[in-house]
């Protein structure tokens, strides 16, 4: 089953280091029976962009707290697409929603998505709005919906660390 996994550069690159995701269970996105049902007119790459979009929204959530404990941590979402054996399904948080419940090890990491440079002002005003967002303010609503106006941009697992090596200091 194909997975998206919100993220972080940082853990982006605790999962090189360590070589897996291995704080199960893992929140993820998928294209589950609930997001087909809702999505009926979709075929499977729309079906597929509306699970990474719902990943890439979580991804802004644990910038939220990143940014709180290390304002330095780069301010981009992060994806990680992966094919793992089984997710459980996890409808209290989203139709589209499951639960990694085994470390994901980075052999099962297809891809990864993440926000160019230019997003990162939108993303981290996103962060600080997302809260007043959801609890209905239509200006936070505006912010958050800046930042998911950017595209993420797609790289391969081999990419990964010539990426992360682009975002060390001076």
């Amino acid at each position: 089953m194909r997975v998206y996994l919100p993220s972080t550069l940082p853990a982006l690159r605790e999962l090189l280091d360590a070589g897996a995701l291995s704080r199960p269970p893992l929140p993820a996105f998928a294209v589950t029976g609930a997001l087909r049902e809702w999505y009926a007119e979709g075929d499977d790459e729309e079906l597929e962009y509306a699970a990474m979009t719902l990943a890439a929204r979580a991804s802004v959530r644990l910038l939220d707290r990143a940014l709180l404990l290390d304002p330095a941590t780069p301010p981009r979402r992060v994806v990680v697409v992966a094919e793992v054996a089984q997710a459980e399904p996890a409808p209290d948080v989203d139709r589209a929603a499951v639960r990694v419940l085994d470390p994901v090890p980075l052999r099962l990491v297809q891809s990864v998505h993440v926000d160019d440079e230019a997003a990162q002002d939108d993303v981290r005003a996103a962060a600080e709005q997302l809260v007043e967002a959801d609890l209905g303010s239509e200006d936070a609503a505006f912010v958050v919906d800046q930042a998911e106006g950017h595209e993420l941009q797609w790289y391969a697992t081999q990419e990964i660390g010539p990426l992360l090596e682009l975002q060390q200091p001076g």
